[in-house]
């Protein structure tokens, strides 16, 4: 023992690496953990899923194999309703002629001989008064023999409904005991019904036991228009498993079974003494849904004596009136082992590799815990930068966590710098702007001296054409310096957002009915795609108005040989509407896209704009809590999208100005 923990002691050589090791232990234990249970309940969903699809598949084959049983039968009744044998020596057979009643017996042995699926089938042409005048039983071993003639069918409520109706009919009925004693199958018909667990206390049908189920098809068989008799065939399940191995061998099903009412007569179900479970009950639930309420029922029930994984569909007679049950299902301890293997699998698997982690875990500690050196420089180097030493770096620390630490460190250290020179650049432009301010202040008073006095002059025009040339100049480029004037007061002057509710779309149709009558948009095209669902903003209508209108301005102005001007509105997520302006101009090259809010710059030609408008744009939609973008194409167009708030906050705080202009898409906000 004492050798064990000394060998221990060596291994853990410091009450870091034994936390580590630990630590990677039990986060491995919970992760494998968790991703265990996630992975086996990931495959039982799976698998349950799995079993459901092929229970609904092998359904569905188990009814194209009941439906292309019960066609067959309703086809070769219609067919020997149809034939000339039958119809030329009905008249003589019923008469009691020996050679016309064999004629019609050969025509039915012949078309029982050509059928090719297995089991009995009993075939019997009838008078119209339901008596017997020629039928044939083939048994399941494919013997025929011949019905004695002249008996009575009437009973038979198939034989009824085709005389009142005249139609074929093809469905699943119950045969009476009378019947099934004429057709000589009484003892095959008979079935003694079994104590079941969990089936219901009384059977669903009293007939159960001493009648049958089968498949009927019954053609009438006319003469000028009238119905003079009828052909009816029908294959008895009781006792007979033709139809259900056919389905459990083609289609690879588990297990199938029909019922008459609750009480099994065809199945391949098994018993624990190892015989077919004939005369064993369905069990109370699947009578209460399949029976009672017409439904069908799906998942898991208790079959004989063992739980099944299960689809039961009610079967109907001709006269939609339930009489039976259609089943196939799987055995569910089959799943349930296959699910306890993949469980211990899984298990073990996980012990496997929680072990192997906690092995790994130890030389991985050991390597990690040996740069403290590294960490006491890191510490060294925080120091530095925590006096003022912007400029100082770790040194390269390689690989591992350190070295990750340490990068991050100095990408740190490098936004740190850049932060404060974008915060000096904010300083500078807030120093440009109260000095614009000052200067447009000063220059102000000046300019509209000489305006006034220019205009005097020119009105009283004591010049001749040369002075009268040069006093309109200086008019115009008076006013020109007040217009500039102007604008340095607009980008100068820190304004507080006046907000109301206003309808940016009626906003949008006032501003173009203002704009559309200036020259410059003579050649331009405007087209609005504007959400008429859109919200109602919180926003300044006379800074959202020039917004509007110097991007319309731009744009304009970027078509000289014109071109289509589109505005649109949308909703945005998160409560906010989006605003664009495109145009199809020249477009804007990646290095002007990233000087484009700047203050006084500008594409265009001197004397054209001093490049104040859209840094003024910018301010507002800053002051409005929103976000301005651009991309352009050269030679294709440019597109000016603007996000605004629904709501603007309460508070009503001064925005800084951070440019960060580059790339294709330039992005403000």
């Amino acid at each position: 023992m004492k050798i064990i923990l000394n060998y221990l002691k060596d291994l853990y050589s410091g009450p870091v690496q034994a936390v580590m090791v630990f630590s990677f232990t039990l986060v491995a234990a919970l992760t494998i953990g968790i991703g265990n249970w996630a992975i086996t309940n990931t495959i039982t969903s799976y698998l349950a899923e799995a079993m459901d699809e092929r229970i609904e598949q092998d359904f569905l084959t188990a009814e194209l194999f009941y439906q292309f049983r019960l066609e067959d039968i309703a086809r070769t009744a219609n067919q020997l309703a149809l034939s000339n044998t039958v119809g030329n020596s009905f008249a003589e057979a019923e008469g009691g002629d020996s050679l016309a009643i064999r004629d019609i017996e050969n025509k039915i042995e012949t078309a029982l001989r050509g059928c090719r699926l297995k089991g009995n089938r009993v075939a019997v042409v009838l008078d119209d008064q339901g008596n017997l005048i020629a039928g044939v039983l083939r048994s399941t071993d494919l013997q025929l023999a011949l019905l004695q003639a002249g008996r009575s069918w009437s009973g038979f409520t198939v034989f009824d409904d085709v005389l009142r109706t005249g139609t074929l009919i093809s469905s699943t009925e119950v045969i009476p005991k009378e019947i099934l004693v004429e057709a000589s199958l009484a003892d095959q018909a008979r079935i003694e019904l079994l104590e079941t667990p969990k089936s219901a206390p009384a059977p669903f049908d009293p007939r159960e036991g001493s009648a049958g189920l089968g498949m009927v098809g019954a053609a009438p068989i006319q003469e000028d228009g009238r119905i003079i008799g009828v052909v009816v065939i029908f294959h008895l399940f009781n006792n007979d498993f033709t139809l259900v191995d056919a389905i459990k061998d083609s289609a690879k099903i588990d297990t199938a079974t029909i019922f008459f009412g609750d009480l099994r007569v065809s199945t391949n179900v098994m018993t624990e003494q190892g015989e077919r479970a004939v005369g064993t009950r369905v069990s109370q639930d699947v009578n209460e849904v399949v029976l009672h309420n017409g439904l069908e029922y799906v998942g898991t029930a208790f079959v004989v004596n063992e739980y099944y994984i299960t689809r039961y569909e009610p079967l109907l007679d001709h006269q939609d009136q339930t009489v039976g049950i259609l089943y196939v299902g799987s055995r569910q301890k089959v799943f349930l082992d296959f699910l306890s293997t993949v469980r211990r699998r899984t298990s073990f698997v996980a012990a496997f590799s929680i072990l192997m982690t906690f092995l790994l875990a130890t030389p991985i500690s050991r390597k990690i815990t040996r740069p403290l050196q590294e960490l006491r420089t890191l510490s060294q180097i925080s120091q530095q930068v925590a006096e003022g030493n912007l400029e100082a770096r770790a040194p390269g620390c390689g690989g591992g966590a350190v070295g990750l630490l340490a990068d991050s460190f100095n990408d740190m250290l490098d936004r740190l710098q850049e932060t404060q020179k974008q915060l000096v650049e904010s300083e500078k432009l807030a120093s440009l702007g109260q000095l614009a301010a000052g200067v447009a202040h000063e220059l102000n008073n000046p300019l509209a001296t000489v305006l006034l006095f220019a205009e005097v002059l020119l009105k009283e025009n004591k010049f001749d054409d040369r002075g009268q040339t040069d006093l309109k100049t200086i008019v115009r480029e008076t006013k020109r310096c007040k217009i500039i004037v102007a604008s340095l007061l607009d980008f100068a002057r820190q304004h507080q957002v006046d907000t109301s509710e206003i309808n940016l779309d009626q906003l949008i149709k006032r501003v173009i009915d203002l704009e559309k009558n200036h020259h410059r948009y003579d050649l331009v095209e405007i087209e609005t795609n504007l959400d008429p669902h859109l919200p109602r903003i919180q926003a300044d209508e006379a800074q959202i108005q020039a917004v509007i209108s110097n991007l319309m301005t731009n744009a304009a102005d970027a078509m000289p040989e014109g071109g289509k001007l589109i505005l649109r509105t949308r909703r945005a997520m998160d409560d906010q509407v989006i605003f664009e302006v495109e145009d199809e101009g020249e477009g804007i090259t990646p290095e002007n896209q990233a000087k484009l809010f700047t203050p006084f710059f500008t594409t265009k030609q001197p004397g054209e704009g001093i490049g104040l408008g859209l840094s003024i744009v910018y301010g507002i939609i800053k002051m409005h809590r929103g976000q301005i973008s651009v991309q352009s194409i050269l030679r294709e167009g440019t597109t000016f999208t603007i996000q605004l708030p629904v709501r603007q906050p309460e508070t009503d705080s001064r925005i800084d100005q951070d440019e960060d202009l580059n790339g294709d898409e330039t992005l403000i906000g």
